[in-house]
């Protein structure tokens, strides 16, 4: 387990790196460790190297493990999709859902938060690039559904996610994330108090960074190869 500290050290370097370059404190993002598909032992590991804040993508396994681990103080983030029949599980054991694409789902996971925890902290997914077989919302569509959410009395509207299609170069990347940013920006403008904007992964941290995101979502840098569940 101590290469799993030693990638976590090489990735918050890059993170550094990268906030250096763009002139923004390092502080100014948040690294969040893609778990998925690794044990509670893995999870344990990236902790005693001082992580604390965990993505999971698969909800069944993600709630074993943060049972196992709930002596820890970990903040668990929901980065995958959330269908009607897993509101619930999500509700009461996540403490961020990053993949908010639909009203029906936010209202679902307002209505079933324990009333001893506090607000879930959500992001909407939008599809800035119109991938075809990316989930999130239109661009012209967020804040409709922006609006909507904040107004849900179990939730906390933070801001905006998305998972572009590979880029071929830094530039494309970096004009992508941009509007993200932009869309960000422009919520804010119309009122909405938001602060975070979740984009980036191994491959295109860089370029996330480059353009304002404020989190990024590591898995295999930190990890290893992951196997998909069977």
């Amino acid at each position: 387990m101590t290469k799993i500290s030693t990638q976590l050290s090489a990735v918050r370097a890059r993170i550094r790196a990268a906030c250096q370059a763009a002139g923004r404190p390092p502080e100014a993002v948040t690294l969040l460790a893609v778990s998925k598909t690794f044990g509670a032992d893995a999870v344990q590991a990236a902790f005693e190297a001082g992580q604390t804040a965990f993505g999971e993508n698969y909800i069944q396994e993600a709630v074993e493990k943060i049972i196992v681990l709930r002596h820890l103080p970990l903040v668990w983030h929901c980065i995958g999709p959330v269908q009607s029949n897993k509101t619930r599980l999500v509700a009461a054991h996540f403490d961020w859902v990053h993949t908010l694409d639909r009203l029906k789902i936010a209202q679902r996971l307002s209505e079933q938060r324990p009333a001893g925890l506090p607000p879930l902290q959500v992001c909407i997914q939008v599809n800035v690039d119109g991938g075809s077989t990316k989930s999130g919302v239109a661009p012209e569509d967020t804040l409709a559904l922006a609006q909507a959410v904040a107004c849900l009395p179990r939730l906390r509207l933070r801001g905006l996610m998305c998972i572009p299609e590979p880029a071929p170069d830094f530039a494309a990347a970096c004009r992508v994330f941009k509007s993200a940013s932009a869309l960000l920006d422009d919520l804010k403008a119309k009122g909405l108090n938001l602060d975070t904007l979740s984009m980036g992964m191994s491959v295109d941290m860089e370029a996330a960074i480059a353009s304002g995101s404020t989190l990024v979502r590591v898995g295999s840098a930190i990890f290893g190869a992951r196997h998909p569940p069977a």
